[in-house]
């Protein structure tokens, strides 16, 4: 699972797909979630990232 880091808020998804002007985000069943051109980006992140190894507990990595 990834994480889309935008502007205003953030975008799971179990996918991606980069195009020439942005990525294409995917749910699990491979159905589009949404477009996210690369100006509105500012990252995405593995899921994992935000766990601490301590249960579900989650951090803040911005």
């Amino acid at each position: 699972m990834y994480r889309a880091i935008l502007p205003e808020g953030q975008i799971d998804c179990d996918r991606y797909e980069h195009t020439e002007n942005g990525i294409e985000l995917y749910d699990a069943d491979d159905q589009f979630i949404a477009f996210v051109p690369y100006a509105n980006l500012h990252a995405v992140a593995d899921q994992d990232l935000y766990t601490s190894g301590r249960g579900d507990e989650e951090r803040s990595i911005m």
